[in-house]
Parts: structure tokens; sequence; C-alpha cells
């Protein structure tokens, strides 16, 4: 198992928009935005029970995401949402899609790839871990805070390297990485003028019949918030907070 840094605790949703209200930014993608309006993108990730009640632990370590490209129509793929659940329909035989390691791969890998010219990578500075098993009941984990140029995105996709998990009788489990469908989630937001945008990536293991686990996006988990951090200083408040129902 891979060692968490203490510090790294997960806090509540609603916490974090009081306590960040008045944290400094980080410099990280200010040289980006130099001639043209900014904003704050706030990244998060968090679990839906799905299979995770089989874990003692599943720690994913995340390098860096990607943003959708700007301006680009949101997916209406209805496979989307078929992403809750694991398609194999619980068969031993994993299908052609997977690959001799486990990992699932998309048939349609091409046309993914011309949808997704023109996304943009953004690298942490360090790898960021997060243990699954305490992302539960609304518990969030901040994994990355950067300046962003203004635009609107039709999606946000995690680069997740690997996951280290333990079932709760204490054996290690096998969690395989989406392959080449990565963990994308198809959450149209935007990074506004003077406002902090935070995307909860949601996502939880899916147990398959073959015995393995596979990481799933869980779009009906998806959650972007916006906070206008203008004139905050001013009046002593947090600013005002905004849920995107969409």
């Amino acid at each position: 198992m891979t060692d968490r840094t203490p510090d790294r605790v997960s806090l509540d949703r609603r916490t974090y928009i009081q306590a960040a209200g008045a944290a400094a930014l980080g410099a990280t993608g200010l040289a980006g935005c130099v001639g043209r309006a900014s904003g704050t993108l706030a990244t998060r990730v968090t679990d839906q029970p799905a299979d995770i009640g089989d874990f003692e632990s599943l720690v994913v370590t995340v390098e860096g995401f990607w943003l959708g490209p700007e301006g680009a129509e949101p997916d209406d793929d209805e496979n989307t949402d078929g992403n809750e659940t694991d398609t194999d329909g619980g068969d031993d035989d994993a299908g052609d899609n997977e690959t001799a390691d486990g990992n699932e791969t998309d048939a349609g890998d091409d046309t993914d790839e011309e949808e997704d010219a023109g996304r943009e990578y953004f690298e942490f500075d360090e790898p960021q871990e997060a243990d699954l098993v305490e992302l539960q009941d609304g518990e969030t984990r901040l994994i990355d805070e950067r300046e962003l140029q203004t635009g609107e995105y039709p999606y946000l996709q995690l680069d997740v390297s690997s996951a280290d998990g333990t079932l709760i009788d204490g054996s290690d489990a096998t969690v395989d990485l989406p392959g080449n469908a990565p963990l994308k989630f198809n959450e149209p937001f935007e990074i506004r003028e003077n406002t902090r945008t935070t995307f909860t990536a949601d996502f939880a293991p899916v147990l398959r019949g073959n015995g393995r686990y596979l990481l799933r996006p869980v779009p009906s988990g998806i959650e972007v918030e916006y906070e206008e951090t203008t004139d905050s200083e001013d009046d002593g408040t947090t600013g005002d907070n905004e849920t995107d129902d969409s």
C-alpha cells in the first residue's frame, strides 16, 4: 500500500466552501492567463456506494486532468449514463474489449480521439492520492486548485495512474483502470471571472463477473458549484454560492 500523507484530509463540501473563501490562490496556471480574464477551478473527488463496501481501503493516484476542448458541445452519447453500472452484465467472459491485464479498452477509441482533439492537459506538481473508502456520505477530497482562463468546457477527465485496493477480509483486490475509456466526466461547466468553480468528480469501483473491479464514473454524482470571490473581504462574507443542477 502507498502511504498517505496525514495532512491530506477529506472535507465536507460546505466546510470547504466556507474555509476556502479566504485562501490565497497558488501560482500554478497563472502564466497561461496573462492578457485574459481568469477564474479558479477547484477539483474534488468523491465516491458513491456501488461496491465500495467490499473494501477496507481503495487508494487511487491522480496525476492530473484534461479539460475538454473549450467551447465544444457536451457529449450527448447515451452510453455516458451507462458508466454507472458494469456493462458486461456480470458475465465471466469479460469480452473482446478487455486487455490481457484486465484493463478495459474502448472499441470506439478512434472516434474518441477525434472528439477529444483540442483538449488540454494539466499535470499536478505532485501526484495526489485519495482513499475512496473515506469519501462516502458526501465527503470529498480536494486534489487541485488553480487559476485558469475563463471559458466553457464540456467535460473534465481525470488521469488516474493506479488504484491500490484491500478488501475487508485483508486480501488484495484487483482494480482495473478504464483503459482507453478513462474517467471522463461529461458535465459542462464554466470558468468565470472572479469566481471559484468547484467540480466534484464522482466515481466508484464496480465488481465484474470475472472477480475483478473496475473504476467507473458516476454521472449522477457529479456536482458543479460556483462561488463569487469579489467583494468577499469588503463585506465579510464568503460570496454567493451557486450550484449547477443541470
